[in-house]
């Protein structure tokens, strides 16, 4: 699966530190998922969706 997390991260100049912090994740985990190494689950998509203030299907592709 496919995301735009680093380039929707970038825009907003946020560091992998402060947007694990906002989700409440390690920065391993946004490192992982941004490097297509692990599909986040549900839940944290959503929680993703919701911190950028977009749909889920314009950030994760399948």
């Amino acid at each position: 699966m496919e995301n735009r997390i680093k380039e929707l991260r970038q825009e907003r100049n946020m560091t992998q530190e402060e947007l694990a912090v906002a989700l409440c994740v390690t920065r391993q985990t946004i490192i992982a998922v941004e490097n297509d190494k692990y599909d986040p689950t549900l839940k944290l998509a959503l929680k993703i969706a919701k911190f950028f203030e977009a749909p889920v299907e314009s950030i994760f592709r399948i």
